[in-house]
């Protein structure tokens, strides 16, 4: 059994009747408790989608400059790792000339997004760089953006998907930004689910198998699978994507 969990404990019972008749389980995307499946498969860590929205933002505007970030909603737990983790990522020595002056929230409602990105811009003329870890964020503030002076000047980053954003960046408003691939991490959650069916692995941390086309995948601790660092889109790429 391959599945997404929108809560962490509500299909466990289902999960712990199958796990006892003999059924392997991988969840992947949004975990269980990890006493009711075998594999985790994890689209990214919290630490690697904050470095590369922060390597991003910096690559940008040159190492220098005023940044600031759209978020959903204030207690989005998700949200609220990624932004501690760029916080701590802009105390490194090479971001020194990197200033961050505000978070807002947009509550991932494209409006309220447009909004606060024109709050943004009217608080912060000398704002470089606006980095958006939500699909929702990135779009409004992109669109805001392109149909302001500030199109050119400031720039638009963080976490979409190629078909929300393509129009930006075909139109230059956005250079790039990032998002783990989809496909991919329901590619590698079905082989990771054969490899148990199969018995190459029990799920216990340090096991490696095979996973077709993406290589080979090492079991980490808590038997979490991690899926790899998030894809980058740029012009040279985004058109190989869909979705």
């Amino acid at each position: 059994i391959v599945t997404s969990a929108n809560d962490p404990n509500a299909i466990c019972p289902a999960l712990e009747e199958a796990l006892g008749a003999g059924a392997k389980i991988v969840t992947y995307d949004s975990d269980t408790d990890p006493s009711c499946r075998d594999v985790f498969v994890n689209q990214a860590s919290p630490e690697g989608i904050a470095q590369v929205q922060i390597e991003m933002a910096a690559e940008l505007i040159g190492g220098e400059g005023q940044i600031a970030i759209l978020s959903a909603t204030a207690n989005a737990t998700n949200q609220n790792t990624w932004i501690a983790l760029m916080e701590e990522e802009l105390q490194k020595p090479e971001y020194a000339g990197i200033e961050l002056v505000a978070t807002v929230y947009g509550d991932d409602d494209d409006q309220k997004s447009f909004q606060e990105t024109q709050g943004l811009m009217q608080s912060y003329p000398d704002l470089k760089a606006i980095i958006a870890p939500t699909t929702v964020g990135i779009a409004a503030a992109a669109r805001y953006i392109d149909g302001s002076e500030y199109k050119g000047q400031v720039h638009v980053t963080g976490l979409g998907t190629p078909n929300q954003m393509r129009e930006f960046v075909q139109n230059g408003t956005v250079e790039q930004f990032a998002l783990w691939n989809p496909e991919e991490l329901g590619y590698l959650a079905a082989w990771t689910g054969a490899a148990l069916a199969a018995g190459q692995i029990t799920g216990a941390p340090g096991e490696t198998f095979n996973a077709g086309e993406l290589g080979e995948y090492e079991i980490g601790e808590g038997s979490v699978v991690l899926l790899g660092p998030p894809t980058v889109f740029d012009s040279s790429n985004i058109d190989d994507f869909d979705f």
